[in-house]
C-alpha cells in the first residue's frame, strides 16, 4: 500500500499552492519506484537447497536483475565437497550411496561419484557415507581422500526378543552361537509388540506413555558397547504402528472401534495406533533417534503397515481407508524417518509381507515394494515358508518347498526394487510350521532357506525363533564362514 501524502498546514493558503506540492511529491515517487524496485516477473524465487546436485550447476539466471544499490554483503560460501565411492574389494564404482553432511544429502552416480555442498558453518563434524550392503564410513569434514572405498558387509542375523534380550541365559546362549557361527549379527527389541522398551528410555512422550515394563536393563548400553567391541552388527527393531501402550495412553492417535469407541483391537488382543496421524510418526522417529545414539547400526520398522485381522470393518482412522490413502501414509512415514535418521549414520530396514512380492497392489495394508524401496536400505520381506497359506505360482505346498519359495520371494523384490539402492535381507523361518502339517524345520529347511536367500540375490538373512531357540545345525563354523566373507 502506497504511503498517504502528507496533509498541507491549514494555514489559509491557495489551494494551488497546495496542489503543486502533491503534484511535485507524486513525481518523485514515481521516479524513486522506477529506479528501485525490480519487477517481480523478471525476480528470482528464493529457494532454499537441502540436497546437493552433483550434476547441477550454480544457482544463478542470465537474466536476473542486477542487485539493489545497498543490498548486504554475501555471507560465507558453502564449501563443495567431490569424490567417488568405490567397492573396497572390486575397485569398481557404487551407485546409489549416500553421503550425508548434516541434514543434507548427496546420491552417488552411476560413476559413484558425488558433490555435496557443506554449510560454512556445518551442523554435523563428519560426512557420512554408506551404501547398503557396505561399511558405513564417518569421515572428518578436513581432508576428506575423494576416493572412499566402503568395505562390503553381508549380515546374517539372530533375533532376540523384548523378554530374551533381559534374560542372562538366552541372551548369553544366542550371543555363544554368534561367536562360533557364521552369524555375525543380532536384531534386538527396542519397541516390542506391546509398545515396551526394555531400557530406560529419556523419550518424554515416552515415559508419559508408560512404556516401562517389566523388563528394564540396567546396563544396555553396556550390551550394545561389548558388541560393538565384537564387531557384531547390531539391528534395533521397533514395532511401529501396533502399539498398545500409546493407544490405550493416547486414544486420540488409536484407530478406534466404532462399537465401542475405543481403542480396536486385534486378535491377539493389542491395539493399534493410526498410521495417518504425524504425532504416532513423530513418537516412533523419536525412539528410533534414541536407539541410533545408543549405537545400534541400523533401524527396522516392523508392523509398519495396516493391521491384517481381527475386525476389519469396525476400525476407524483419521481418513478412509482405501488403497489411495494407505500407500501415502507408509511411504509418507517412511520418508521422514528417512531425512531425520540419515544424518545419524544408521541403515534403515523396514519389514513386509512375503506376499508383497507377488502382489501388484498394496496387499491391503500399504506396502507395495516400488513405493517402499526409495526410501529404504534394506528390505526385509518375511518369507517363512509357513505365512504362505496359498503357496506361491508353481508350489501348492510352501512348507515342502522351502528353496523356492524364499529364492523366488527374494529375486522377485529384488526385480521391483531396482530403481533404489535398497537391498534385500529376508525374515527365514527357524521354527516349527503352525500352518500346514506341523512339522519341525530342522537343519535341512534352514539350508534350504539360506540356500534361497542367497541364490534370489538377497543381501544377507535373518534368522526368527519367537523363543530365541536357533537350530546350531543348520549354521556354518565361523572359520568356514569367514574362508568365503570378506567380513
Amino acid at each position: 500500500m502506497d504511503p498517504a501524502p502528507e496533509r498541507g498546514a491549514r494555514d489559509g493558503r491557495p489551494v494551488l499552492y497546495g496542489a503543486a506540492l502533491a503534484c511535485a511529491l507524486l513525481i518523485g515517487f514515481t521516479a524513486y519506484l522506477s529506479f528501485a524496485w525490480t519487477p517481480f516477473a523478471n525476480s528470482a524465487p528464493v529457494t532454499a537447497a537441502t540436497r546437493s546436485d552433483p550434476t547441477s550447476g550454480p544457482l544463478s539466471r542470465p537474466d536476473a536483475a542486477p542487485p539493489l544499490a545497498r543490498a548486504p554483503e554475501p555471507g560465507p560460501a558453502a564449501r563443495l565437497i567431490q569424490g567417488q565411492v568405490l567397492d573396497a574389494d572390486r575397485k569398481t564404482p557404487l551407485r546409489g550411496a549416500s553421503i550425508w553432511a548434516g541434514a543434507i544429502e548427496a546420491v552417488s552416480d552411476a560413476d559413484g561419484r558425488f558433490g555435496i555442498a557443506v554449510p560454512p558453518e556445518p551442523t554435523a563434524p563428519a560426512v557420512i557415507v554408506k551404501a547398503p550392503g557396505y561399511e558405513m564410513k564417518r569421515l572428518p569434514l578436513e581432508g576428506i581422500d575423494p576416493i572412499i572405498a566402503l568395505r562390503p558387509r553381508t549380515v546374517r542375523a539372530a533375533y532376540l526378543t523384548y523378554y530374551g534380550v533381559a534374560d542372562p541365559r538366552i541372551r548369553d546362549r544366542v550371543l555363544a552361537l554368534v561367536g562360533r557361527t557364521e552369524l555375525n549379527a543380532v536384531v534386538i527389541d527396542v519397541k516390542g509388540d506391546r509398545g515396551l522398551i526394555p531400557y530406560r528410555t529419556q523419550v518424554p512422550a515416552a515415559l508419559e506413555a508408560g512404556v516401562l515394563g517389566p523388563v528394564i536393563m540396567k546396563d544396555f548400553d553396556g550390551l550394545l558397547q561389548s558388541l560393538r567391541e565384537r564387531n557384531i552388527y547390531t539391528i534395533a527393531r521397533i514395532v511401529t504402528f501396533k502399539d498398545s501402550v500409546l493407544a490405550q495412553h493416547r486414544p486420540d492417535l488409536a484407530v478406534i472401534d466404532t462399537r465401542t469407541r475405543k481403542p480396536w483391537l486385534d486378535n491377539e488382543r493389542l491395539a493399534w495406533v493410526d498410521p495417518f496421524r504425524e504425532e504416532v510418526w513423530n513418537y516412533v522417529i523419536a525412539i528410533a533417534k534414541e536407539a541410533a545414539a545408543k549405537g545400534f547400526d541400523e533401524i527396522q520398522f516392523d508392523y509398519v503397515r495396516f493391521p491384517t485381522d481381527g475386525r476389519l470393518s469396525a476400525a476407524v482412522y483419521a481418513q478412509p481407508n482405501t488403497s489411495a490413502t494407505r500407500l501415502p501414509a507408509i511411504a509418507g512415514f517412511l520418508a521422514r524417518a528417512r531425512r531425520e535418521l540419515g544424518p545419524t549414520g544408521v541403515f534403515l530396514a523396514a519389514d513386509i509381507f512375503g506376499y508383497t512380492a507377488f502382489n501388484n497392489n498394496d496387499t491391503d495394508i500399504g506396502q507395495r515394494v516400488e513405493e517402499l524401496a526409495p526410501h529404504l536400505d534394506y528390505i526385509c520381506p518375511m518369507v517363512y515358508p509357513s505365512g504362505y497359506h496359498l503357496g506361491i505360482p508353481g508350489y501348492r505346498n510352501p512348507v515342502a518347498h522351502p528353496y523356492e519359495v524364499v529364492r523366488e520371494s527374494v529375486r522377485l523384490i529384488r526385480q521391483r526394487s531396482q530403481h533404489a539402492p535398497a537391498q534385500v535381507r529376508p525374515w527365514l523361518q527357524d521354527f516349527r510350521d503352525y500352518a500346514f502339517d506341523k512339522r519341525i524345520f530342522g537343519a535341512r529347511e534352514i539350508r534350504a532357506q539360506i540356500r534361497g536367500a542367497v541364490e534370489g540375490g538377497g543381501s544377507g538373512w535373518m534368522l526368527w525363533n519367537p523363543r530365541n531357540d536357533y537350530t546350531a545345525e543348520a549354521l556354518s563354523p565361523k572359520t568356514a564362514a569367514l574362508k568365503g566373507s570378506p567380513d
